[in-house]
């Protein structure tokens, strides 16, 4: 027996709905137990008919989506915008290929390299010192993205030393996140 449901009904796969029920008619004549015929044979037939039906009355699949393999951090392109004296905020700067819990951990990771651990709150904010690329507090903010994560990064002076421009931290992150 073929295990093309549309082999066992003697169809072509251009077949409609119409002649596939026409076929399973014709073969239940011969085969039905209740006209003398084989019971497997016609559960055989029921089930390639069903099988049949099923990829008759599917919608198409979707057309495979093609993605270009990219880096797995990606440097934004939006300009900072200064909300308060001594702030620069960057939304988006980057975006990360993983999840927000999986580039969460990454971020811990990158953090230990360029300063210390202020506020975690896993998976979503992260507040650091940075020793590099100057000392300034950091603010991390995690938003999923369809099966990456966008960060977006707040920088500002501490001890009245003025803050690295936040382009230069920007970069700094993207750069240490690509070593991993």
């Amino acid at each position: 027996m073929s295990d093309d449901p549309f082999g066992v009904l003697g169809l072509g796969r251009d077949a409609t709905v119409e002649q596939a029920r026409q076929a399973r008619r014709r073969l239940a004549s011969l085969y039905h137990p209740d006209h003398g015929g084989d019971p497997i044979r016609m559960g055989q037939i029921n089930v390639a008919f069903d099988a049949v039906i099923h990829l008759l009355t599917q919608p198409p699949p979707p057309a495979p989506r093609v993605v270009e393999e990219a880096p797995v951090v990606v440097a934004a392109t939006r300009e900072p915008r200064p909300r308060y004296p001594g702030v620069q905020h960057d939304a988006p700067s980057f975006t990360i290929d993983s999840l927000p819990v999986d580039a969460f951990e990454a971020l811990l990771v990158v953090t230990s390299w360029m300063g210390e651990v202020l506020v975690d709150d896993p998976p979503y904010v992260l507040e650091v010192h940075l020793t590099e690329p100057a000392p300034c507090w950091c603010r991390l903010d995690l938003v999923p993205d369809a099966g990456s994560s966008t960060v977006s990064l707040t920088v500002a002076s501490v001890d009245g030393t003025p803050a690295p421009d936040v382009e230069l931290v920007r970069d700094l992150w993207v750069a240490n996140l690509n070593r991993l």
